[in-house]
């Protein structure tokens, strides 16, 4: 891992990952040195989505230990939404927002590739959370699988100038980035962007940039030349070079308005 970081260290504008989970058991045995390579290449906010309550103390912890770039969201992931148990989960989510801040209610949404028999709960999970988000003022960051007509379907019922946020690991067509952004949402582009059959390389241009955030949704999706490899924060300068690459800009530039992006939505 040491040649990876020599390449990329002398980046030092400053990145921001909108979607990370740092927290998981991937990075168990290399924790610190993960982030060091992730700080060494520019990234130096790092925010975090939920998935349920078992990896709460993992999150909090994360948190201690690195208090100055690491930012938690809270919320119920939608594969983990299951028939006994979700309510409890729901109900846990919402006395966490009751007892401190959290930065945005994620990653919620539907996610229909695992399990299509839960979709009615999903909804019904994923419009308690939006509520929540607008009850606290706070971004949704929405997580989307074989799912954008029910994702839309649901954000068309809670449309208004409190709904905001982030379409996390966006890998829709253009038609659906115009729609998402419809409502008032950034696109959360990672390691898709670099795969040649990512498809949203061939349109992304044509959306402005200030719509656009970045992430790499680590230890999941490594861009290239990782694909297929657990993905780290270090690697969100390869998915920065390629979106600079499409717009034709620099890379710094890039950086820096992505991170403007990302306080836009964080408000930090």
């Amino acid at each position: 891992m040491t040649n990876i970081a020599n390449k990329i260290v002398s980046f030092v504008a400053m990145l921001t990952d909108t979607h990370t989970h740092l927290y998981s058991e991937a990075f168990d045995e290399d924790r610190g040195e993960m982030m060091a390579r992730a700080q060494a290449t520019g990234v130096s906010r790092f925010f975090i989505p939920a998935i349920d309550s078992t990896y709460l103390q993992s999150m909090l912890r994360l948190e201690k230990d690195y208090p100055d770039v690491v930012h938690l969201m809270m919320g119920l992931h939608p594969t983990s939404v299951k028939p006994g148990s979700y309510i409890d989960e729901l109900e846990l989510v919402e006395k966490l927002f009751k007892q401190r801040k959290f930065v945005a209610v994620g990653e919620i949404g539907i996610d229909l590739y695992w399990d299509r028999s839960t979709l009615e709960i999903q909804k019904e999970a994923f419009k308690r959370q939006i509520k929540l988000a607008k009850k606290h003022k706070l971004p949704i960051v929405i997580h989307c699988r074989d799912s954008f007509d029910e994702i839309f379907e649901v954000l068309e019922t809670e449309k208004d100038d409190d709904l905001y946020g982030i379409f996390h690991c966006f890998t829709g067509t253009f038609e659906q980035a115009k729609r998402a952004i419809g409502f008032n949402m950034k696109l959360g582009i990672g390691g898709v962007v670099t795969f040649k059959n990512g498809k949203i390389d061939g349109f992304l241009d044509s959306i402005d940039i200030k719509h656009i955030v970045l992430e790499t949704d680590s230890p999941y999706l490594s861009p290239v030349p990782f694909r297929g490899k657990r993905n780290e924060s270090a690697y969100l300068k390869l998915i920065c070079e390629k979106v600079a690459q499409l717009y034709g800009l620099s890379v710094e530039e890039v950086a820096e308005i992505t991170t403007q992006n990302s306080k836009e939505v964080f408000g930090i």
